[in-house]
């Protein structure tokens, strides 16, 4: 039960359960307040049918959305250059929301940023002809990867695997836990993928520091999924490989992704998935703003993670940067 309820304060957070910085105590915060209850939801057709909706809202409110292009710089006065293709373009606003980390956003200022955020997981997607048979016959496979299923998870064993990688080494057992999102809403999946019984896993291996992985990512990737993948089998009644869909070229439907591998491709400072170790939901000196989402130019917030009340896929930056512009606009009390 310890291990089960530590997990909870680690997921993203690389520390020992008596960390005296108590970013596992703010991480167990963060995850046990969704919907007041602590329950997380799933939304219907994927985290892709959420920001289409916000897309086509945005449409609707007269916004032009531009992907694909890269920012280059921000300047206090509101001023965003970024390139589009082989074009660099200039845009300026009244504000600028910024959905990056704040290193990041430090960078694209032109500032320097003492902060070395550090994310520490292993993230494994699966696509599978069918749910692995467990151990316990007594057990539907249905019922036990229908919340999350947490492997090698107790206290001593994530404890041990946190001394493994402070030390430099990656976890003899590396502990992970699951989600199987297409049983909780099987539209993620076509209809003929459903009616064969195909599902998806998401793997989340803890105790995966980035450090691990600096001096040869591609081989550190390959050894820390072959003893994640064994920790796995340890608890299945048949290898998770065996279950693994092929793709078109019959090459099993699988992939792993470090902390660097989100850095480089999601821009992620060291495959941080909060940006930058959490904070407490409250402000402990003047810096923290009224909203959270205050920087030290006033047209420049953020609205991510790395927001004080943010991460934890919490939302809660975004809204409080939207009432943080309202509040400047039409006054604090038509913005709250």
């Amino acid at each position: 039960m310890r291990g089960v309820v530590l997990t909870d304060a680690l997921i993203g957070t690389f520390a020992s359960a008596d960390d005296e910085q108590l970013r596992q105590n703010r991480c167990l915060l963060y995850h046990l307040i969704g919907n007041g209850t602590g329950d997380w939801d799933v939304p219907v057709g994927g985290m892709g049918a959420v920001t289409g909706a916000l897309a086509d809202a945005a449409r609707r409110a007269g916004a032009t959305l531009v992907t694909g292009a890269e920012v280059l710089s921000v300047t206090p006065d509101g001023e965003v250059l970024y390139r589009e293709g082989d074009t660099e373009r200039v845009v300026v606003g009244g504000h600028v929301l910024a959905n990056v980390a704040p290193r990041t956003l430090a960078r694209l200022l032109g500032e320097e940023s003492s902060e070395t955020p550090e994310g520490a997981q292993l993230k494994v997607n699966m696509v599978l002809r069918r749910l692995p048979r467990l151990r316990d016959t007594a057990v539907d496979p249905r019922d036990a990867f229908g919340g999350t299923f947490h492997v090698n998870e107790s206290f001593a064993q994530l404890e041990t695997a946190y001394r493994e990688a402070a030390d430099g080494r990656l976890p003899a057992l590396p502990p992970c836990e699951i989600y199987c999102h297409s049983l909780t809403d099987p539209s993620i999946l076509g209809p003929a993928e459903r009616a064969a019984g195909v599902q998806t896993l998401t793997l989340f291996g803890l105790h995966m520091p980035a450090r691990l992985f600096e001096a040869d990512n591609d081989g550190a990737r390959a050894e820390a999924l072959r003893a994640t993948m064994a920790s796995l089998d340890r608890v299945l009644a048949e290898p998770i490989e065996d279950c693994l869909l092929p793709d078109g070229d019959g090459k099993p439907c699988i992939e792993a992704k470090t902390p660097l591998d989100l850095e480089a491709e999601l821009g992620l400072p060291r495959g941080h998935i909060f940006h930058r170790d959490l904070s407490w939901p409250y402000g402990d000196d003047e810096t923290a703003g009224t909203w959270g989402v205050e920087t030290r130019h006033e047209r420049v917030l953020l609205c991510g993670a790395g927001a004080a009340r943010g991460g934890g896929v919490s939302g809660i930056p975004g809204h409080n940067a939207a009432m943080a512009v309202l509040g400047r606009r039409f006054g604090d009390g038509q913005a709250r």
